[in-house]
């Protein structure tokens, strides 16, 4: 027999209750496809885990990130666009949430004071509900928004206190938690034993948490060394560099407590694309790609008697600005690789870091050297 489906309300705001108290108790979810009726403005939850109040935010994940070399660069720190705009993080996946005693504990608490509780990133529901599933062993749907079937979920004797696991629960990637993709991770938390890993599709994989520190990685904000700086003259050659060490490989590591599960996510400077900013120029090399030297320098800096040679990485511009400079866009291409559990490894989508500087060209066909 199929549970009838409870009533849900969208919520434009980032729900971040799980097991609340202190809130007039109701039962809704965040984001239904086609649903556009909001819950009374004294029903959005907040909170943070303290003792037997167990609260979560549904877009904070558990997963862990470290960075094992430490931020790399000093100054400015941006985040990484991927080359490939097809790609992006998983947007949901299933994490453990709650251990038998946590879970027991926090639904005791939500009939004492009332209020709301989140059985996946949608769902919100009463202790009266949970109960029912977690307590007394009834079935509850699913809600399986996203799917042609409407599945149902085996309920639990005492929420399975003295067995050796935990409840499991979706997490929605911070800032998706409209998408509606986000309901394809449409589960009501569920059980799994310790050391093992839910058969499903959004179940977290080396992948995913490197997908996750994909997501973390920053790079340093550095602009490229010019000669002449800001200031060039039309059909003279001007140099770009950077000194060597100027960019590192950036590591970072993402952790799933209680699974088992980590994945190491490496981003290595590997070129520097220039596109003046008109068509009015020439680059060099011709591609406007200049790699990466062995030492981890880009291109050569400029000396004294070499204005009129050509330059490894470099602008020559054949017409003046003429009081609108030309806006210089160097980009940073990162290689991004993983390595993690059990040995897995792969590639992901290159990222780039885009600055841009204003270069003025003046109508001059000589200089002093």
């Amino acid at each position: 027999m199929t549970a009838p489906r409870r009533p849900r309300y969208l919520q434009s705001a980032v729900l971040t209750i799980v097991l609340a108290v202190g809130m007039t108790p109701a039962a809704y979810a965040n984001g239904t496809p086609g649903n556009t009726t909001a819950p009374p403005a004294d029903e959005s939850p907040a909170g943070d885990r303290q003792g037997s109040t167990l609260l979560a935010s549904v877009s904070q994940s558990r997963i862990q990130v470290t960075y094992p070399d430490g931020r790399t660069g000093s100054g400015s720190m941006e985040d990484l666009t991927s080359v490939d705009p097809d790609w992006e993080p998983p947007v949901c996946w299933y994490e453990p949430a709650f251990t038998p005693e946590e879970l027991k504990s926090a639904v005791a608490n939500l009939k004492k004071n009332g209020g709301l509780g989140a059985v996946n990133a949608h769902e919100f529901w009463t202790s009266g509900i949970f109960v029912d599933h977690y307590e007394e062993g009834k079935e509850q749907d699913n809600f399986d928004v996203n799917s042609s079937k409407n599945t149902m979920a085996k309920g639990y004797k005492d929420y399975n206190t003295g067995k050796d696991g935990m409840f499991w629960r979706s997490v929605v990637r911070k800032g998706h938690e409209e998408d509606t993709e986000a309901w394809d991770c449409g589960r009501v938390m569920f059980w799994q034993d310790a050391g093992t890993i839910p058969d499903d599709e959004h179940a977290p994989t080396p992948e995913t948490l490197a997908a996750y520190a994909y997501d973390q990685i920053d790079v340093p904000k550095t602009e490229v060394e010019l000669k002449p700086r800001t200031k060039s003259t039309v059909n003279l050659p001007t140099w770009v560099w950077l000194d060597k060490g100027t960019f590192k490989d950036v590591k970072v590591r993402a952790e799933l407590p209680n699974t088992g599960l980590w994945a190491e996510t490496t981003a290595k400077p590997v070129a520097l694309h220039l596109d003046p900013g008109t068509e009015d120029a020439e680059t060099f090399p011709a591609s406007g790609d200049c790699e990466i030297n062995a030492d981890g320098s880009i291109g050569t800096p400029y000396a004294k008697g070499k204005s009129d040679e050509t330059p490894p990485c470099g602008i020559r511009y054949l017409r003046a600005s003429n009081g609108e400079p030309y806006p210089l866009k160097a980009s940073i291409t990162w290689d991004i690789s993983w390595e993690g559990t059990g040995g897995a490894t792969g590639d992901l989508p290159d990222g780039t870091f885009e600055t841009t500087q204003d270069m003025d060209v003046q109508e001059i066909q000589s200089i002093n050297r």
